[in-house]
C-alpha cells in the first residue's frame, strides 16, 4: 500500500520540511516582511501558521499556492516548482531533473 510521503514521520521528510522553511524564510525576508505582515497578505488568522511552515512543522496547502507567491513577489510556476522539491521530492525529479533514467531511455526508443 502506498503511504503519501507527507504523512510518514521520517526524518528525511522532516529534513525536506525545514528546508522548504528555509526557503520560503528567505522569500519572506527578501520581500522585508515580518511573519505577521506576511500572515496579512495570504489571510491567515494568525501568523504562528508562517512559523509553523517556515520551521517545517506544516506545509503550505496547495490551494493557497498562487496566494503565497504572489505576497511574496514571485512567479507561481516557479515558486510552485521549487515547494515541491520540498514537499513532494520524488514528483519533482521526475518532471524537472535532467537525470536520464535507463526506464525512460527505453521508453523513448
Amino acid at each position: 500500500m502506498y503511504a503519501h510521503q507527507t504523512k510518514l514521520a521520517s526524518d528525511e521528510v522532516q529534513e525536506l520540511r525545514r528546508e522548504g522553511g528555509r526557503y520560503l524564510r528567505e522569500l519572506r525576508e527578501a520581500r522585508g516582511l515580518s511573519q505577521r505582515q506576511l500572515a496579512a497578505l495570504i489571510g491567515a488568522e494568525f501568523y504562528t501558521f508562517v512559523s509553523q511552515i517556515e520551521t517545517g512543522r506544516g506545509r503550505i496547502p496547495p490551494d493557497r499556492y498562487r496566494t503565497w507567491a504572489e505576497a511574496l513577489g514571485v512567479e507561481p510556476r516557479a515558486f510552485v516548482q521549487a515547494l515541491m522539491r520540498y514537499y513532494d521530492p520524488v514528483t519533482h525529479e521526475i518532471l524537472f531533473e535532467d537525470v536520464p533514467r535507463a526506464d525512460a531511455r527505453r521508453a523513448s526508443a
